[in-house]
């Protein structure tokens, strides 16, 4: 099985040398525009790596929701940079290595030979069943897309590709993991934070919904006393916000 990457670019020069590289490198790609797309990419398919243009608006959220994919679905994560943008951002948001425009052949061919005893060859057929599921939030600016990060019956927590402005009322849906059974709902956010994670309580829940929820939640043990617990905004995201005041 051949490795393959996911670009998130639209440097015209650095996708150039980066497929010159994949060519050489014998390594499948595709390229992305924009972060809503890359999340919805990374979701679907299984990537060996993700490129990402830290030079692009809300890139570091994009890299963060790579990062708390499952071990056997997380990409090794290369963070393109220009002179305007710190190697310390890339680290900071679980990035792996780092490549500077203007992008040197040689070097995208050492840093992915580096990397390729992490680009696990075979990790799309051995993980191709467990794929992530996207939630999508009918907010006032349109519809985004958003990794699913935990469920319970009373709420879902997600990881956006930007930051999302807390609003009630929200219409969603997202698919149940490993079925074919479309929850449909209406939260509202009790958190959200500058990385793009957020947490909603539903408020309305169709009954057929709500039963093949639980049932999801009963097949796979979900604990009843975990369920406002894992909707709640993270420690570290609340000590975060609370020192910027």
């Amino acid at each position: 099985m051949k490795m393959n990457a996911l670009v998130m670019s639209r440097n015209t020069s650095a996708i150039k040398a980066l497929v010159t590289a994949f060519a050489e490198l014998g390594v499948e790609y595709q390229v992305s525009l924009s972060p809503s797309e890359t999340l919805e990419r990374i979701a679907a398919g299984h990537y060996s790596a993700l490129v990402v243009d830290f030079d692009l608006p809300h890139a570091i959220e994009v890299a963060r929701a790579a990062r708390v994919m499952p071990a056997k679905l997380k990409p090794v994560l290369f963070g393109m940079i220009g002179n305007g943008t710190s190697i310390a951002s890339v680290f900071q948001a679980g990035g792996n290595f780092v490549l500077y425009k203007p992008l040197d052949l040689l070097q995208v061919l050492h840093s992915f030979r580096a990397a390729e005893s992490f680009m696990q060859k075979d990790r799309r057929r051995s993980s191709r069943q467990r794929s992530e599921t996207l939630a999508y939030l009918q907010l006032p600016g349109g519809t985004i897309p958003a990794l699913v990060q935990d469920l319970t019956e009373q709420g879902i927590s997600i990881q956006a590709a930007e930051p999302l402005m807390p609003v009630r009322g929200v219409p969603l849906r997202f698919l149940l993991p490993g079925t074919t059974n479309v929850v449909k709902a209406t939260g509202d956010f009790i958190w959200s934070d500058k990385a793009g994670r957020a947490g909603l309580f539903f408020t309305d829940i169709p009954v057929a919904c709500r039963r093949d929820l639980q049932a999801w939640l009963r097949k796979h043990h979900a604990k009843k006393s975990d369920a406002v617990r894992v909707l709640m905004e993270p420690a570290k995201s609340r000590r975060a916000t609370a020192g910027a005041h």
